[in-house]
């Protein structure tokens, strides 16, 4: 699943593609939706908070999308040959000049744009919130300590605790405190996690890569991270990765024993 600043990124691409023009076709090849036409809508913004993505039309609608594992949105000119094919396509929306396709998204849902919120109340502070304040610091923080023995890898995929972190800044995040993200929350500042992960998805939010260690050469952006060959990015110790959650929320979770000490699976 994308991190939050991927899915801040390509709302900002969207919205520049998108914000202000009129449709000039609308179309969506989806069960639910597949009788909708958009054409003659305007579409006002696209917003994001945390993974979800909010395409806003003229008429009170809003287009809530969320990218899960595979999905992805593609801008390109009119006429232009589609990166993907054609029966992976679920939103096709067009301006005169560009085209928005949505590929391989599996939720999507048309709404009133007043009750977006009915979609995403139940979420913790989005990490790239624009408006972001000390209160938003002091609500993540407080999510983040109320389950003091809980793994502070699964609290950090916890989107209801704070909004926007992937398996990869999970993964890095705990590097980078120096702990193993089976470290119960309570072993840590939770003001301290909370800081640094708005940090790092803030650093990223504008670029496509995911560069945690400074060094933005291939191959060196993570400091653990799917790193089981490379070895860790700090002492070069071994890197191992194990599962970590339950079901569906299971996790590859990578980290260098010598530079994160703390509980880990055998």
């Amino acid at each position: 699943m994308p991190e939050g600043d991927t899915v801040f990124l390509a709302g900002k691409l969207l919205n520049r593609a998108l914000a202000g023009k009129t449709l000039v076709r609308g179309e969506f090849r989806h069960p639910e939706l597949a009788t909708v036409d958009l054409v003659g809508h305007t579409v006002r913004e696209v917003a994001t908070v945390g993974k979800h993505l909010f395409t806003r039309f003229s008429g009170d609608r809003t287009l809530h999308s969320h990218l899960r594992m595979d999905g992805s949105w593609r801008i390109h000119p009119v006429g232009a040959k589609w990166p993907m094919a054609a029966h992976h396509a679920r939103v096709v929306l067009a301006t005169a000049e560009l085209e928005v396709i949505g590929f391989r998204l599996h939720d999507l849902k048309l709404l009133p744009t007043g009750e977006e919120s009915g979609l995403v109340g139940h979420l913790g502070p989005d990490l790239l919130d624009p408006l972001w304040t000390d209160e938003h610091t002091a609500t993540a923080t407080a999510h983040l300590a109320a389950r003091p023995d809980r793994e502070l890898g699964d609290a950090l995929l916890d989107q209801r605790v704070l909004a926007g972190v992937g398996n990869l800044y999970k993964t890095e995040i705990c590097f980078l405190l120096g702990v193993s993200p089976w470290t119960p929350v309570s072993g840590v500042d939770p003001a301290r996690v909370v800081a640094l992960a708005r940090k790092l998805l803030l650093a990223n939010a504008w670029r496509h890569e995911q560069i945690t260690t400074g060094d933005p050469r291939r191959g060196r952006r993570n400091s653990v991270y799917e790193r089981t060959r490379q070895g860790c990015f700090r002492c070069g110790g071994t890197v191992l990765v194990r599962p970590q959650g339950d079901g569906a929320y299971q996790r590859p979770t990578w980290f260098c024993p010598r530079c994160q000490p703390g509980p880990s699976p055998e």
